[in-house]
């Protein structure tokens, strides 16, 4: 009975709107110009891009923040490995009452052992005149110079520098050193600095080191190894006297300072009084029936011990 209804159907005279296929009907296919059957479209569901969760959304702003943090955690970290002392005082020295015909005071040794230079050391009396050191120049020894206010001129250096029979100037900023006039002053101690007394050494291989330096109890001291002076005011010729007769010292034919000399230590044949007792004009003078002449002076006269000596001609 169902296959007769579409015949039915097909011979009533009942016509169809245009466009609107019989109810009941399948949907006809398509075809090409040609008759053949044409693919019709796939039905396919559209996409819709999933909504972030609340992690997926904050992970961009979170990485950014870390990265931020980071960077800032090195440069803090380069800041203060810079600006961190490179030594420590455990005690500040004192100036101790002048002795007479003496420059300065004795300072206990504190030793002259090598460090890295990124050590850091404890100084058990402050200004150092020894202790621990950088053996890496230009670090230790430094180059002698006058150094302001803000350069890192720091003992852990200059302290080698006085184990090389150098002198060290240093100058304090809070009680008042760094001012324009002290500066020039400073730069002409430095300007006129002598050569050194036993090993003649010339200005600007050891000595002189001008650097600031807080931790002393006044406003300038002249440091050499194992001595120091102490000065509220600076007295240029004294600080020169001071290098001259400590920082290079010779004692019975060898040298007693500094710790590692630059030199070797004169002969005793060299020395003034013996050439002096054995030069011609010192001869009258020894025998107790020459008149006195007036070539020789009190000193110059030979005991037996010293006209004993053999002539540098006739050696």
């Amino acid at each position: 009975m169902s296959q007769q209804e579409p015949k039915a159907r097909k011979g009533s005279g009942q016509s169809q709107p245009a466009g609107q296929r019989p109810s009941g009907s399948s949907p006809r296919p398509s075809t090409s110009p040609t008759g053949t059957p044409r693919a019709g479209r796939r039905a396919t569901s559209r996409y819709r891009q999933p909504e972030p969760t609340l992690m997926q959304k904050l992970r961009t702003p979170a990485l950014v923040l870390i990265v931020i943090a980071a960077v800032g955690l090195i440069a803090l970290f380069a800041v203060t490995a810079a600006t961190s002392s490179a030594y420590a005082c455990s005690t500040i020295d004192k100036p101790l009452p002048s002795v007479e015909g003496e420059l300065g005071q004795v300072q206990p040794d504190q030793g002259n052992q090598h460090v890295s230079p990124g050590d850091k050391v404890t100084y058990p009396i402050c200004p150092p005149a020894s202790g621990k050191h950088i053996n890496q120049p230009p670090r230790g020894p430094i180059p002698p110079k006058l150094y302001g206010p803000n350069d890192n001129a720091v003992p852990n250096g200059w302290v080698h520098n006085l184990e090389h029979g150098g002198l060290v100037l240093l100058y304090s900023c809070d009680k008042g050193a760094c001012d324009d006039a002290t500066q020039e002053q400073l730069r002409a101690l430095v300007t006129g600095f002598p050569a050194s007394a036993v090993c003649g050494l010339a200005p600007g291989i050891v000595s002189p080191v001008v650097a600031h330096f807080e931790q002393m109890p006044t406003k300038f001291a002249a440091l050499i190894w194992d001595r120091v002076m102490y000065m509220d005011t600076l007295d240029t010729q004294q600080v020169y006297d001071f290098f001259l007769r400590y920082a290079e010292r010779v004692s019975e034919g060898r040298m007693v300072a500094p710790p590692e000399p630059q030199c070797a230590p004169p002969s005793p044949s060299a020395a003034p009084s013996a050439s002096a007792a054995a030069s011609p004009e010192a001869s009258p003078a020894a025998s107790p029936s020459a008149p006195a002449s007036p070539v020789a002076s009190p000193s110059t006269p030979a005991s037996p011990t010293t006209s004993a000596e053999p002539s540098p001609a006739a050696s």
